[in-house]
């Protein structure tokens, strides 16, 4: 199965942190990098498009404020919501004062993606 993973975390809480924490957090997602997940940051500029009534609408800013901004974004491949659990609870974000929403991918672009394995 694979999980969307999208994490929050403000990055004066990053830098609050010994640089030695921040390295171990950043081995970590190396961790889940060579499992073959793709992980992204995210920048802070956000752009925001709505088409409610056919034209789109344009807003600087992201569809709902979170009271932690949105840092990145993972793909993770695993044999069940508890594996990456226990994945990215050692990453920065979760760690670092900021929190990780997992949501299990349903269907996707790829010919050869089923949605359940």
């Amino acid at each position: 199965m694979k999980f969307f993973c999208l994490a929050y975390g403000a990055e004066r809480d990053w830098e609050a942190l010994p640089k030695l924490e921040q390295d171990a957090l950043l081995a970590q997602d190396e961790v889940i990098r060579k499992r073959g997940a793709l992980m992204a940051a995210v920048d802070s500029d956000y752009t925001t498009v709505r088409a409610w009534d056919g034209m789109p609408t344009i807003t600087k800013g992201p569809f709902s404020e979170p009271e932690t901004p949105l840092a990145g974004f993972s793909i993770i491949e695993a044999d069940s919501l508890e594996d990456v659990i226990q994945m990215v609870a050692k990453s920065p974000c979760a760690r670092a004062n900021g929190a990780i929403e997992i949501r299990r991918i349903a269907s996707m672009n790829d010919a050869e993606y089923k949605g359940n394995g």
